[in-house]
């Protein structure tokens, strides 16, 4: 189980890591669409989809590992 949460736990700092590299922008760099969505307050709602999705399929790949656990110590 530990194995398991620790190897899923850096595979998400990972992510996050690569992400966060990969939408780096200078500061200076205006993006119309987010300055938009940050203005309306509607970046929030997108903010909160994300998060809903992320959670989501965490707790699919943690139902998953247990049910294919109990399978292994089926046997």
């Amino acid at each position: 189980m530990m194995y398991y949460m620790k190897t899923l736990m850096l595979t998400f700092l990972s992510i996050i890591c690569l992400l966060r590299m990969a939408v780096a922008q200078p500061q200076m760099a205006q993006i119309e669409m987010a300055t938009g969505l940050r203005s309306s307050g509607k970046i929030w709602v997108v903010v909160l989809v994300v998060l809903t999705l992320i959670i989501g399929v965490f707790l699919y790949l943690f139902s998953i590992d247990r049910k294919i656990r109990k399978l292994e110590n089926h046997k």
